[in-house]
């Protein structure tokens, strides 16, 4: 099948691109910047697009084109500069799905999330269940799969927030009172969206992907520090009352461009828990989801893990630090440029270069600054 797949570069979609590949599927892709991931897989056709501008079917009949299915991976944690969780999540693809069924591409699977519900607390939640919902009402060939947490190679969001966390020296800091964890490993997602796409599971229902047992936070980071090498240390639960504060200021940054897997919505569900029912999914005749420690097991346990837990945490600080730097840097030239330019005409070159020279270094910083910063 010629396959569309939305967000195939990210943590889920990356592994379902590769999977369609390598089951002989021809694959297209469609994400906002694809310039990384068309290096990474030359196998898949590239399509560049916003999906949060694709509000209309109109505008999705000409990217579906030639598809026997689509797929959505694509998704937003939290609003932000370049995030909005409605448009990407609900909006658009309520528009896509309309476009399905206006062009009779029957297959499509949607990869939404264990918890959504419509009067689920974050928004991330609730505009899943409203895609979810919007999805249901349709005469398609659809299937709704709710993965519980990924674990995945990729380090990304909260997987990285775990590796992380399981590095801290001394202890293990968790969030008191969170609720229970199911994980599933992102090949068994991967494999769940092939089997969908391919008919070799019911179709038309929504399915939870996650293992039998449900496992405490404390005991989750636990298992990600044996698996990265570390020495055990004693589980410490901090009150929500003080975690709020840094949520807090991780949502402030995230308004700044910086997202953060400790924001809001991240606080919520981990407080709530992240469960379902992985019944339904074994009686439609879908493998049983692979269990924590066995999904660590199949990722890469290195150096290269290892440095990244250690380092991780320090990211926001040395990134902040630079651009702090060189934004105050720029300002400082901006605020004293003809005392800057004068120290370059008393070292004998002229005015006009000197100032030249200034203005140059001055955009310089705060190009370097404002860059250091977005890409974080």
């Amino acid at each position: 099948m010629r396959i569309l797949v939305l967000g195939g570069y990210g943590l889920i979609g990356s592994a379902v691109l590769v999977r369609l590949i390598e089951a002989g599927h021809a694959v297209v892709s469609l994400g906002r910047d694809t310039r990384g991931a068309r290096r990474r897989f030359p196998e898949a056709t590239w399509i560049e697009r916003d999906i949060a501008t694709l509000r209309e079917p109109a505008a999705w009949h000409p990217l579906i084109a030639g598809c026997d299915a689509v797929v959505n991976c694509a998704g937003a944690l939290q609003d932000g500069p370049r995030d909005d969780v409605r448009a990407v999540q609900d909006t658009a693809m309520r528009a896509l799905f309309r476009a399905c069924a206006e062009a009779r591409l029957r297959r499509v699977v949607q990869v939404s999330a264990v918890g959504a519900m419509p009067d689920a607390r974050t928004a991330f939640m609730r505009t899943k269940a409203a895609a979810d919902a919007a999805l249901g009402q349709l005469d398609l060939d659809w299937i709704i799969l709710r993965p519980g947490l990924v674990l995945a190679p990729t380090a990304y969001g909260g997987t990285a927030f775990l590796r992380a966390l399981a590095s801290t020296p001394l202890v293990l800091a968790v969030v008191g009172g969170a609720g229970p964890i199911q994980t599933v490993h992102v090949d068994d997602v991967a494999e769940a969206v092939r089997l969908g796409l391919e008919g070799r599971v019911a179709a038309r229902a929504a399915y939870d992907l996650v293992e039998d047992e449900a496992h405490g936070l404390g005991d989750v980071a636990a298992a990600f520090r044996a698996w990265l090498g570390h020495e055990p240390a004693p589980v410490v639960a901090v009150p929500r009352l003080l975690v709020r504060p840094v949520v807090a200021i991780c949502d402030g940054l995230g308004r700044l461009g910086w997202r953060s897997p400790l924001r809001s919505t991240a606080l919520v569900q981990v407080t709530e828990g992240v469960t379902g029912d992985p019944e339904p999914w074994r009686r439609a005749g879908g493998p049983r989801a692979t269990g924590l420690r066995a999904s660590l097991r199949r990722l890469p346990s290195t150096v290269q893990e290892s440095w990244f837990g250690r380092l991780w945490l320090l990211k926001p600080v040395i990134v902040g630090g630079l651009a702090l730097f060189w934004i105050v840097s720029g300002l400082v030239g901006l605020l004293r440029f003809d005392a800057a330019a004068a120290v370059l005409t008393e070292r004998g070159v002229g005015a006009a270069s000197a100032q030249a020279a200034v203005a140059g270094g001055i955009v310089l910083d705060l190009v370097l600054g404002a860059r250091c910063w977005c890409g974080a």
